[in-house]
């Protein structure tokens, strides 16, 4: 515990601990930063992390962990953490998270119903520190802790917003989003803070790119509203230019099984039924999803299946998804009986695929003299490539 104590064994206030982490982050950024620095900084964070979280024989003091807080956001220190996380030695970076965590949660005595007093911090007040954390996932080393931060602070349909809405520039200097001055009527440029995410997840190691699509479905399925309004807006930059080409064809193959599957759940979420209509009632969406049906790898094929269903149970088929349903109507009664067949058990799986056979056979013959031949490989029966 000597670390917690200064000059003449005086023990460190909480104030000269931010302090001392305030000077110390910035030689961080140095090409080769002396290990006594990164050994000062992760002392000063471990005395730090004590205050907030205590130790099996004391407990955490309120006014002592106020007074850190406190400390910490006068001195502006969360952004500085959040800039410099990648660079903190690793137990440091441990360290910056449960700070993080006692601090989104943190509420001063007597305070206000609503948000944690951090929350609108960060929002109104410093939402650069939220988009410096996504930015996190630019390197491996932050991408983990700065995941683990954002979907706390993901609790928060404000904290959704500031992720969705910024489109502030890195090395720039630019001001991240303010939300009060945000049109969420106008359609986004595509080179935003949650454009990114497609980049991160799509070319990201295997790690970055797992932490990425944990925090970017996190995003999309745990603020209704928001995300529903926003992707009606954004609809053709979000599937047309990111979604379907990006992540639906990418070759990773957690990758693509892992969107296949949140598209599914985006599209049967009853908050998004304006998105679902639009997506279902598209040629292109189905003949991707029809080709998906076919992929060599079973479980893309089941993820698959559960969106291609959405297009053949839709009531109210737009004319050209009718006619592309039509013309591929012999294809796929002689596929689907044979699909994914191993799945004896699955009887909900039995029971759509039955479903979808009888709908697809009450669908006219048009075009389907044009269908034969064609197609290789899929998983029983033959191939069911779309026939534009």
């Amino acid at each position: 515990m000597a670390f917690l104590f200064g000059r003449g064994g005086r023990q460190k206030s909480p104030s000269e601990l931010a302090r001392t982490l305030k000077d110390n982050l910035p030689k961080l950024e140095t090409n080769t930063p002396t290990p006594k620095t990164e050994e000062e900084v992760a002392r000063t964070m471990s005395a730090m992390k004590l205050i907030v979280q205590g130790t099996t024989e004391t407990p955490p003091q309120p006014d002592a962990v106020h007074a850190l807080i406190h400390s910490i956001i006068q001195e502006d220190l969360l952004y500085d953490i959040s800039k410099s996380i990648r660079l903190l030695p690793f137990e440091a970076r441990k360290d910056a998270q449960i700070l993080f965590s006692h601090i989104l949660r943190f509420k001063p005595q007597n305070a206000a119903p609503g948000d944690p007093s951090a929350i609108s911090y960060l929002v109104l007040q410093r939402p650069e520190i939220i988009i410096e954390l996504c930015r996190g996932y630019n390197h491996a080393t932050s991408a983990m802790p700065c995941g683990q931060i954002l979907r706390q602070a993901l609790a928060y349909d404000t904290i959704a917003a500031v992720i969705l809405y910024d489109e502030s520039q890195p090395g720039t200097g630019e001001k991240a989003v303010q939300l009060k001055e945000v049109d969420v009527g106008r359609k986004q440029s595509g080179t935003g803070t949650f454009w990114s995410f497609f980049t991160w997840i799509n070319k990201g190691s295997f790690e970055v790119s797992a932490d990425a699509f944990t925090t970017f479905r996190d995003i999309l399925t745990k603020h209704k509203q928001l995300v529903s309004q926003y992707l009606a807006t954004n609809y053709d930059l979000f599937f047309g230019e990111f979604y379907n080409p990006i992540l639906l064809n990418s070759p990773s193959y957690v990758t693509k099984r892992q969107s296949i599957k949140l598209l599914g759940e985006l599209l049967l979420d009853r908050s998004n039924y304006i998105v679902m209509t639009q997506y279902v009632a598209s040629g292109e969406n189905l003949k991707l999803t029809m080709n998906l049906l076919k992929d060599d790898r079973k479980m893309v094929q089941y993820e698959a299946f559960h969106v291609f269903k959405v297009f053949v149970a839709n009531p109210n088929k737009s004319e050209e998804v009718r006619r592309l349903l039509g013309k591929n109507r012999g294809r796929l009664l002689r596929f689907l009986p044979g699909f994914l067949e191993g799945r004896t058990d699955d009887d909900q799986f039995l029971d759509e695929k039955s479903f979808l056979v009888r709908q697809i056979e009450l669908l006219g013959e048009e075009g389907e003299g044009r269908t034969g031949g064609g197609g290789g490989g899929g998983s029983g029966g033959q191939a069911v490539g779309a026939v534009a």
